[in-house]
């Protein structure tokens, strides 16, 4: 490898001049996916600084969702899908046959595009994870991480009279946030976001694009969004994908400024989509 190309592979994994090896909490190196022959996902390298939100933006179709569910191993539920290359969490590797899945989705947590909350009460809802997991050792204990959950999640005051009731009797915006609580219930250290808003309104969106800016505090994010200015709201680090390959990796401003790949500049300009 010449010294130029180690230079311009380092800028590309460690944007801003971040030291390489300086916070960062999970990093994908040469990931490949292909579901049976096709080659959705081509040689990704990007590192995710801890406690930072990183955007995801692309065209539908790009890989984005498919790098997403990689962090998780959320592809392993699809038969014909195959993952190549490494990813690490804290420097381990997840793919690695000593990895417990049900322990790496407690470590990664995942809130999808539509709100899915099950059909149980609010309570059980969020209860669910640490019930599995063995979290609590009582009644007080669960209500306690209950509790913290939700108020985490900004849903508290909003259900705190009404925990037995359906989670499925919520609002669109409410039952996402509900499902951000049952996902951070098991006390994650990272939590993936795959167009978490597409499905909301307005008013909705801005609640939980306040919520993922209070959560950084604690957790390392991972956001898809075809929504630019979203991604400028919310996110420090952004990442372009484009027909299977990361194009661009750079601080957000950076990106939606000073784009240095002519299909970057030509995504977020508006010339296609």
């Amino acid at each position: 490898m010449t010294a130029q190309f180690q230079s311009e592979t380092d800028a590309i994994l460690h944007p801003a001049g971040r030291p390489a090896q300086a916070g960062w909490k999970m990093t994908g190196r040469d990931v490949n996916v292909y579901y049976g022959a096709k080659h959705a996902l081509k040689g990704v390298n990007l590192s995710l600084a801890e406690r930072k939100v990183t955007a995801l933006i692309g065209p539908s179709g790009c890989g984005k969702s498919t790098f997403l569910r990689s962090l998780n191993r959320m592809n392993d539920t699809i038969d014909i899908c195959r993952v190549e290359g490494m990813i690490t969490l804290d420097g381990q590797d997840i793919y690695a046959p000593s990895i417990d899945v049900v322990q790496l989705r407690a470590r990664v947590g995942m809130v999808f595009q539509k709100p899915n909350p099950f059909p149980k009460s609010i309570y059980d809802n969020v209860a669910y994870g640490p019930r599995i997991h063995g979290l609590a050792s009582n009644t007080d204990e669960m209500d306690q991480i209950v509790e913290s959950s939700l108020k985490r999640a900004g849903l508290w005051n909003e259900v705190k009279d009404r925990l037995r009731d359906p989670g499925t009797g919520l609002s669109g915006g409410q039952q996402q946030r509900l499902c951000i609580a049952r996902a951070i219930a098991v006390s994650p250290e990272v939590i993936l976001m795959d167009e978490p808003c597409s499905a909301l309104d307005p008013i909705a969106t801005a609640h939980v694009e306040e919520l993922i800016d209070e959560l950084r505090e604690n957790y390392t994010i991972v956001i898809v969004t075809h929504n630019m200015q979203q991604a400028a709201r919310v996110s420090q680090t952004t990442a372009f994908f484009h027909l299977g390959e990361m194009v661009e990796v750079s601080d957000t401003d950076a990106i939606f400024t000073n784009p240095r790949d002519e299909r970057t500049q030509g995504y977020i300009t508006g010339r296609y989509g």
